[in-house]
């Protein structure tokens, strides 16, 4: 039974975990299973948005920085002012396609721009570029390993789909004064490039996508084309979580977005699992809402309800052409500027050494544990 798991667990007799019940042993921390353990099944699916690193935005010239003095770092598109237009980042093209190569996806040679409309005083434009209909990589993995006993050498090996990997503008930010009771807009981050990396829900509880996100980060690390450093905001998550019986259909899915650390998208995907799984063992149902989590008290909040699905009225973005990618066997013809020209292959040839290679490598060349090349390469 290639699925099914003996984990030996301190303090009590071992415990068989198979497909049926999927949800992590490691969330009670040694403490016996609660009794709906064996009765309920939970989902997580997450979409990871990671800053692009570059030095200027996607379709502006504007420079990215850190901590720059708020409305510094803002061109007239990025303030949306009208008879501005976008002019699209190669750097971030490249990105983004070796991202998606490294995440085995399939890059598609032509992709589409799509406006995403919404109102918030931090999106100036009362719309979002995205790309929602023809992404630039699809049907991807990535594999990952998590601990799921007491000890450091008690790992599974899991892998999760990846749906999609697409481009899009990151929005301003929302500074809330309450002592005047004011709210202020700063600019630096409107039009930042983000990639955002949708990952199918196949995973069961907060250690798994913690695991996933932390393995993602090291990729991005080492192909440099996001830092990811999730303190500084370069990378957040959003998780989709929901509960069912075994055999049933899933169940009605909550989000939780804006999560700044694998340590708090774990608490904040367990507390939930459990949340619902006791709203709906007393007896009520589960809205389809979006939540925040509360880091102080480990617990998550609401946002706002989704039940009245919010219309966001795609529509192509006109003032961008289909972007369009090549490999060796289709490059145009030599009188097309070369730098107006991505080679998917060129950038495949350039993909540093993954994380997992180098995990391997350790193994082979040196002996070492699979365990200790972990410690190694990043935790």
């Amino acid at each position: 039974m290639p699925f099914n798991k003996v984990l030996l667990l301190r303090g009590r007799p071992a415990l068989l975990v198979s497909p049926v019940n999927r949800l992590c042993e490691r969330a009670f921390s040694g403490r016996p299973a609660p009794s709906w353990f064996e009765r309920w099944e939970s989902v997580v699916g997450l979409e990871i948005h990671a800053q692009i690193n570059s030095e200027s935005k996607l379709f502006s010239s504007s420079r990215v920085q850190f901590a720059a003095p708020p409305n510094s770092t803002v061109s007239f598109f990025d303030a949306s002012l009208p008879g501005t237009l976008p002019v699209i980042n190669r750097r971030c093209i490249e990105a983004a396609v070796m991202t998606g190569l490294a995440l085995n996806c399939t890059v598609n040679k032509k992709s589409l721009f799509d406006r995403k409309h919404y109102f918030y005083a931090d999106l100036p434009a009362g719309y979002q570029i995205t790309q929602q209909r023809l992404p630039i990589a699809v049907n991807g993995n990535l594999t990952y390993r998590h601990q799921v006993g007491t000890k450091w050498n008690e790992m599974v090996t899991k892998c999760v789909r990846i749906k999609q990997v697409q481009l899009e503008q990151d929005s301003g930010k929302s500074l809330h004064d309450d002592l005047r009771r004011q709210t202020l807009i700063d600019l630096n981050r409107a039009g930042v490039g983000l990639m955002e990396i949708v990952m199918e829900p196949d995973m069961s509880c907060g250690e798994e996508a913690a695991a996933a996100v932390r393995e993602l980060q090291l990729i991005l690390q080492a192909l440099g084309t996001s830092l990811a450093n999730m303190a500084e905001g370069q990378m957040r998550v959003d998780a989709n979580i929901s509960v069912h019986h075994p055999g049933e259909p899933l169940g009605v899915r909550t989000e939780v977005k804006n999560l700044n650390s694998a340590r708090f998208l774990a608490k904040a995907i367990d507390y939930e699992i459990q949340r619902q799984i006791k709203v709906l063992d007393n007896g009520g149902t589960i809205l389809n809402e979006t939540r925040s989590f509360d880091y102080k008290h480990g617990s998550t909040i609401p946002m706002r309800d989704k039940e009245g699905k919010q219309d966001y009225r795609f529509m192509p973005e006109p003032n961008l052409p289909p972007l369009i990618l090549y490999d060796s066997k289709s490059l145009p013809t030599a009188n097309m500027d070369p730098e107006q020209v991505v080679n998917i292959d060129l950038i495949k040839e350039r993909l540093p050494e993954l994380p997992s290679i180098t995990r391997e490598r350790l193994v082979e060349q040196y002996g070492i544990l699979l365990e200790q090349s972990y410690i190694l390469v990043g935790r």
